[in-house]
């Protein structure tokens, strides 16, 4: 057992057993290099990391590479989701050393933390140009004896060229609509008309994007923003990346037909992409996104949710094979002999339902449920029980391991998609999982001067601090709670993690923001990246939130930091639109107001009071604030000085400090609300 025992993070402790003796990333790591005279080995990988595994089992596990280690290094260990900063730092060092990247990542460090030499994935012997991880360490350990003064150049001078990287502070000037235009068009361009999404394989959901083009389709009309997303969606529904028969979407397709996915389910992505669905639903009142938003709301909740009321990080892709081998996929993918085996009678329709082939469309002759586009109509009553029994059959198998840490930044965006996702289907519940993962955050992650740590575990708080998408998802969530529960308090705690981002996380000159605050662990560069990755750029996502808290407050405070936040997207949105799709989105609110609802009635369960509440939530009008309660309540400022109508509930809705005649009708409401 080494030091990786008792943390939080299920990653570090899937090692804690090996022969390596383990670090943390801690001051007292690096002393011990240091004291030693030896470099450090970073890894860097997350529970879910397929390669992450195969890495450990070849060579972690292996006590010769061990022994190797122990003597010639300080091995330090790291998990990206509870250190996203380290991750960041490193993983710009090397992508720009060698044009390359992902997980595992294995950087080689001075006890100063600089890194020299860098590498992802090693085998255990060479293989397809690739050293052996033996080859890397002999090789790093003789440059490290021998030419120790080369090494340190070759450190000092990545340092430098990290350091030259920082953005300069930004114009205060967000996108316009020519800068919106032209993200659209160079999206187009994009665009894969024959399978949805942008780009080829690996494909992975644009779900930021999709929120532009919806916004932007709201906002101006544009059909062709619309039918992108559209299609999308519908394509990434009926592939093999969705889970036909549990619901909830995997990482990503390794092909560009949506067909195979890398087996791993992440909350972020299913938050993210719930929160899609739903509101392409809002939209177009499309069937099928109804249908996957709501499955995919119930996988979170049925698979993800922990004991204590918050959402765990993820689902492995590997599982039991039932031989005792793990392997990518298994638990998903079926053969033609194993439907037989299920269904009966029922299997040849079932196969040509889901596309499962005697060749395969996976490895091995297995098939990726998906529901390809053939022709022929399938029963109704037929498809349920055979998914039904699927289901059944596929829960006997040996399940997929799960990361149960809660990530603050990943339960905000679920809250936020639980929340609307209840709302706009009247499902009760889901709110109610919502405000119980926003209550675990607010008791476990927030301590008594509003600052967030970043995860927990089994209702105990991990040593991390939050970083900056940790304070704006979170905010963004508790605002969306505000809206559909018509609880005040939520708005109050999304301003007091507001309040935290210009004072420790912006810079005092311009508008950018950096990903840690002022007063967290210095690395050898503060990270700042405001391009969305697999989540929303903390850049992005605060100014999202500040503004809509603005919106809600009329703080002109928080609109001039998301509007100064939001000059980076000028610059970046026509060039590099698919990675800027979040802060393209908040661009639309505020290109558009946003819109600001209140609705007043005796009280929400009040059956006209509740019809203005509904249709207010249901407006596509991008960035729309709703606020709901009594008359002269103190829940919310922009109920202050709103009176019945007549004595019956009304709505008011106000946008660039011009207010249109309250209504007490939801038809109207809604015009107003769906209207560019």
């Amino acid at each position: 057992m080494n030091r990786l025992a008792g943390v939080t993070s299920p990653y570090l402790l899937q090692h804690a057993d090996n022969p390596v003796d383990w670090w943390t990333w801690s001051p007292e790591a690096f002393d011990e290099a240091r004291r030693r005279d030896v470099p450090v080995l970073l890894s860097v990988g997350y529970s879910s990391c397929h390669w992450c595994h195969v890495m450990a089992g070849e060579s972690f596990e292996d006590q010769a590479t061990a022994d190797y280690l122990n003597e010639h290094f300080v091995s330090v260990k790291v998990d990206r989701e509870e250190r996203p900063d380290v991750d960041a730092v490193y993983m710009e060092a090397v992508q720009a050393a060698t044009g390359q990247g992902g997980w595992p990542m294995t950087v080689f460090l001075t006890p100063d933390a600089e890194p020299f030499y860098f590498g992802t994935y090693f085998p255990p012997e060479p293989r397809h140009g690739m050293p052996s991880f033996r080859q890397v360490l002999e090789g790093v350990q003789r440059a490290w004896a021998d030419r120790r003064g080369e090494v340190a150049e070759v450190a000092g001078k990545i340092v430098r060229d990290l350091s030259q990287r920082e953005l300069a502070p930004q114009a205060a000037q967000p996108p316009g609509e020519q800068e919106l235009a032209q993200a659209l068009l160079a999206l187009t361009r994009e665009y894969d008309p024959q399978r949805g999404g942008f780009g080829g394989a690996p494909k992975f959901p644009p779900s930021m994007v999709l929120e532009f083009l919806l916004r932007h389709h709201a906002r101006t009309g544009a059909e062709g923003a619309l039918q992108m997303a559209s299609d999308t969606c519908e394509r990434m529904a009926r592939g093999g990346i969705y889970d036909q028969l549990g619901g909830g979407f995997a990482r990503y397709s390794v092909d560009r037909d949506w067909v195979v996915p890398h087996f791993e389910k992440m909350l972020y992505d299913n938050a993210l992409l719930c929160r899609v669905y739903a509101h392409l639903w809002r939209a177009t009142g499309s069937a099928l996104a109804r249908r996957v938003a709501l499955e995919t709301a119930d996988f979170m909740v049925r698979e993800l949710r922990t004991g204590e009321g918050g959402f765990a990080s993820a689902l492995d892709a590997d599982s039991d094979d039932g031989t005792g081998r793990h392997v990518e996929g298994a638990y998903y993918v079926w053969t033609p002999q194993e439907l037989r085996e299920v269904l009966g009678e029922d299997a040849g329709p079932a196969a040509r339902y889901f596309g499962v082939t005697e060749e395969g469309t996976f490895e091995h002759g297995r098939s990726v449920l998906q529901l390809p586009q053939t022709e022929g109509v399938f029963d109704a009553d037929q498809v349920a029980s055979v998914k039904e029994r699927l289901l059944a059959r596929r829960e006997r198998r040996p399940a997929p391991g799960r990361d149960d840490k809660v990530v603050a930044a990943w339960n905000g965006l679920a809250i936020a998609a639980l929340a609307e996702t209840g709302a706009y289907f009247d499902r009760p519940d889901l709110v109610q999982a919502a405000v119980a993962a926003a209550d675990l955050l607010v008791r476990v992650h927030l301590d008594e001067h509003a600052h967030l740590a970043r995860t927990s575990r089994d209702g105990r708080v991990g040593p991390n601090a939050g970083v900056l998408e940790d304070y704006a998802d979170v905010a963004e969530g508790f605002l969306a709670l505000a809206s559909v529960t018509g609880e005040g308090v939520w708005l109050d705690l999304a301003g007091l993690l507001l309040d935290q981002v210009p004072a420790r996380f912006g810079d005092s000159e311009g508008g950018a923001l950096y990903d840690t605050a002022a007063d967290a662990e210095q690395l050898i560069r503060r990270p700042q990246d405001p391009t969305d990755n697999a989540t929303p750029s903390g850049w992005s996502a605060a100014a999202g939130a500040l503004l809509g808290y603005a919106a809600h407050t009329g703080s002109e405070a928080h609109r001039t930091a998301a509007e100064r936040a939001l000059g980076v997207v000028g610059a970046l949105g026509p060039r590099v639109p698919r990675f800027i799709g979040w802060g393209l989105a908040v661009a639309e609110a505020l290109l558009d107001g946003p819109r600001e609802v209140a609705v007043v009635g005796p009280s929400l369960t009040d059956e006209a009071t509740a019809a203005l509440h509904r249709t207010a939530l249901l407006g596509t009008a991008p960035g729309a604030v709703v606020a709901a309660g009594t008359p002269g309540g103190e829940e919310f400022p922009l109920l202050a000085d709103r009176p019945l109508v007549d004595g019956r509930p009304a709505a008011y809705v106000c946008r660039n400090f011009t207010c249109d005649a309250p209504t007490t009708d939801p038809g109207r409401l809604g015009r107003a609300l769906n209207a560019g």
